[in-house]
């Protein structure tokens, strides 16, 4: 009886792989491109500037337009570090690493460090760096939004996993809920990490498409996806730890996920 079970969860993981993959893979050049700059847009504010930040109340610079954490060598942070995995995909692409985006762990240990080498060679190097790879860098947030779904399929309660898919298949069908699943999962993360909760309570997609409400396919379900990130986001906000004052961005985030049901 086990072993059916486990053939009939791998088929449905992987016929949700195919579909995630399939959804992306269907996108013209112009809506990657237009994608990508969305993302820029949200972490960065478009800027060149943004490229390369260190947010308050943070223990770690964001790079790029993702925002990739970099952790400094000692910090354990309960959230998942991206830019080493983002400068991998990069080698696997055969792109020219700088120097100091190879290093392993963040040379620069503090904010303050950080600020005090803004306009050094190091950071504007990697800022120009950046601006120069913007294709690729959407190319591997889509790649990680192609690896969230078997991911959470895996992770969610057995009696869930159909309505999880199906909502997912439900949001991808356009243009619009693809750049909202692409984005989220690099927003917020696919959900599945235990030490990505507070009182054991996850904000990436996983929870989002637990989250949704019974609707149709297509941009209904784009703005139910974009509704219900804004609830799991504030019930985010709700449980975390008051020293990390994350009210101050709530609004913010809902900005953020409110693009999700606009057209792309």
């Amino acid at each position: 009886m086990q072993a059916v079970r486990f053939v009939c969860f791998l088929t449905v993981a992987l016929t949700a792989c195919v579909s995630a993959a399939s959804s992306s893979s269907s996108l013209s050049p112009a809506q990657k491109a237009a994608i990508g700059k969305k993302i820029w847009e949200n972490e960065c504010a478009g800027s060149v500037a943004g490229l390369t930040t260190w947010n308050a109340g943070e223990e770690f610079p964001s790079l790029g337009i993702g925002h990739f954490i970099w952790y400094p060598q000692g910090f354990k942070g309960r959230f998942s570090e991206s830019w080493p995995h983002f400068i991998e995909f990069a080698r696997q692409r055969g792109a020219e690493i700088p120097a100091v985006a190879a290093e392993r762990f963040s040379p620069w240990r503090t904010k303050t460090e950080f600020q005090k080498d803004f306009n050094g060679p190091r950071l504007s190097n990697l800022r120009k760096w950046l601006s120069a790879t913007v294709s690729l860098q959407t190319d591997f947030i889509i790649a990680r939004s192609h690896e969230a779904l078997p991911k959470i399929l895996s992770a969610a309660p057995g009696s869930e996993k159909a309505r999880i898919e199906a909502n997912y298949r439900k949001v991808s069908t356009t243009p619009q809920g693809t750049y909202a699943l692409i984005d989220y999962v690099n927003f917020k993360g696919d959900g599945t990490l235990i030490s990505e909760r507070y009182n054991g309570r996850g904000w990436g997609l996983l929870q989002v498409l637990g989250e949704m409400k019974e609707v149709s396919s297509g941009a209904p379900a784009a703005t139910e996806f974009a509704a219900a990130a804004k609830r799991v986001l504030s019930r985010r906000v709700a449980n975390s730890p008051p020293e990390r004052g994350e009210k101050r961005w709530e609004e913010g985030w809902h900005n953020r996920c409110g693009t999700y049901a606009r057209p792309l």
